[in-house]
């Protein structure tokens, strides 16, 4: 399998990756995004230290996470409870 050979700057480091041409633009795309989360904790904050500012994305992006899986979850139970309804009704009118 082919990978590209990328390199990925968060905060003021770079980080060397390598990963399949179909999932570049994603990593590049979770790269710009972690930078905009750092500079906005950065001025809301006004904190410096890296620790501190990585601590906080990576807080921020696991609750996004948890809200979009619970989300997901709502989703998929509820077209199950719409297929089981469309099933009966089928099933009535064979």
């Amino acid at each position: 399998m082919e990978t590209l050979a990328i390199k990925v700057k968060i905060g003021d480091r770079e980080y060397p990756m390598r990963v399949k041409p179909e999932d570049e633009g994603k990593i590049r795309h979770a790269g710009r995004v972690i930078n905009e989360k750092l500079r906005k904790y950065k001025s809301e904050f006004g904190l410096d230290d890296s620790t501190d500012l990585l601590a906080m994305v990576a807080f921020d992006c696991m609750v996004e996470s948890l809200e979009t899986n619970a989300g997901n979850a709502e989703d998929s139970e509820h077209i199950q409870r719409s297929l089981a309804h469309i099933s009966a009704l089928l099933g009535k009118a064979v």
